[in-house]
């Protein structure tokens, strides 16, 4: 939505400036029109024109949507109407993006429709389990209760990313830095000692040659590198939006060292938190498993539990229709065996979620523990070439000289 710059006569004739987010010329001055405003003029307003967001970049955040629910929660409790809380908050929010979707959801309570019913047209804006905590909550009349219990739910899965995030952060800048200083000395450095020593009659060491052969052959083509990493970079992006090649690429992403298990893992604690957080919200065992496995950020392991709900429906039990996934470490088979059996299901999913969560993190301390001194090995491997493939040929030069 853009925003629109308006002129506007109050009662007392005073003429105002004001801008307002709407889909239209005719919507914004429809909304002045409503508050009592003449409106006199109506506009593009031209300095706030967004820059488009990048194809991989999550327009609404998990804090700022979590912001938004702790809001909305402390209004609901303070007494006020649904509709006049998301009023409110949509008056005040910053993000642009949860402002409009703030806007669609007003129109759409205003039309009569439900909060739960409002938000899902939204859903892949975040996600099924918020529109069935919202279901759950209007049915049970406890509101506030069910969004506290999803941003309990919301804090603990963004943390897990932010964690995965953060540990692939250092040693991804390290290695683009040490590309960089490769990419200075092929382009600058070896190119100016190629012409320095065509001069003197010495032949130059094997790892010269093959350095400046790599980098003469890198700047003949570089546009066509340039042309054929986008063209890859496209290929890519189509190919993703396919279902089955994401299922190729995420099944791939299981089988990397060390790497796999923590995807396996947090897939296993997400589905079990999710499902802790439906069942106490009160919707059904089987509908619950229908909205957990969509919650896996792997379509592979989507794949592998597509056959829950119907096991479920065909009277096995939870523990045995997620030991057919295959995935399932046997100790969380167990824990919610346990939790089957002593009616306390939704608590031991939540006991496994936490006992996995603990695991990721300590796997991912070791992983950035492990993977600084292996960067930084191979950072030095690079710079060492470097030395060698500058300094060698100099050493030659002076034995010729003398």
């Amino acid at each position: 939505m853009p925003y629109f710059l308006c002129r506007v006569a109050a009662e007392d004739g005073s003429v105002v400036s004001q801008t307002q987010l709407a889909s239209s010329r005719h919507e914004c001055q429809k909304h002045f029109e409503e508050m009592g405003y003449c409106v006199l003029s109506v506009k593009l307003d031209w300095k706030r024109i967004r820059v488009p967001a990048f194809p991989f970049e999550k327009k609404i955040k998990d804090k700022d949507f979590i912001m938004f629910n702790q809001e909305l929660v402390a209004l609901i409790k303070a007494g006020y109407p649904i509709l006049k809380c998301i009023e409110v908050i949509s008056s005040r929010i910053k993000n642009i993006h949860i402002k409009e979707l703030l806007m669609k959801v007003e129109k759409e309570i205003r039309g009569g429709k439900s909060l739960s019913e409002a938000f899902a047209p939204f859903e892949k804006n975040f996600s099924r389990v918020y529109i069935a905590s919202l279901v759950a909550g209007e049915r049970s009349g406890n509101l506030s209760g069910t969004i506290s219990r999803y941003i309990d739910y919301a804090r603990v899965i963004s943390e897990t990313k932010s964690r995965i995030k953060s540990a692939l952060t250092y040693p991804t800048l390290l290695l683009l830095f040490s590309f960089f200083l490769l990419a200075i000395l092929l382009n600058f450095i070896l190119p100016r000692f190629s012409s320095f020593y065509t001069g003197f009659e010495s032949e130059l060491p094997g790892i010269t040659r093959s350095l400046m052969a790599f980098s003469q052959a890198v700047r003949a083509n570089f546009p066509l590198l340039i042309a054929l990493l986008f063209l890859l970079f496209i290929i890519y992006f189509q190919m993703r939006r396919r279902e089955t090649t994401r299922v190729l690429i995420d099944r791939f992403k299981l089988k990397i060292p060390y790497g796999g298990s923590i995807w396996i893992e947090s897939g296993v604690s997400i589905v079990c938190r999710t499902m802790s957080l439906l069942l106490e919200a009160g919707i059904t065992l089987l509908h619950a498993v229908g909205i957990a496995n969509k919650a896996v950020p792997n379509s592979f392991l989507i794949k592998r539990m597509e056959s829950l709900p119907e096991s479920i429906q065909q009277g096995e039990s939870l523990s045995e229709a997620l030991s057919r996934t295959g995935f399932f470490p046997v100790l969380s088979l167990d824990m919610i065996r346990i939790g089957e059996t002593s009616a306390n299901l939704e608590g031991m999913l939540s006991d496994v979620a936490d006992f996995y969560d603990g695991r990721i993190k300590r796997k991912i301390d070791t992983f950035v523990s492990l993977i600084e001194p292996v960067v930084i090995i191979f950072m030095g491997l690079i710079i060492a070439g470097m030395l060698l493939s500058v300094y060698l040929p100099i050493f030659n030069i002076i034995r010729v000289v003398r």
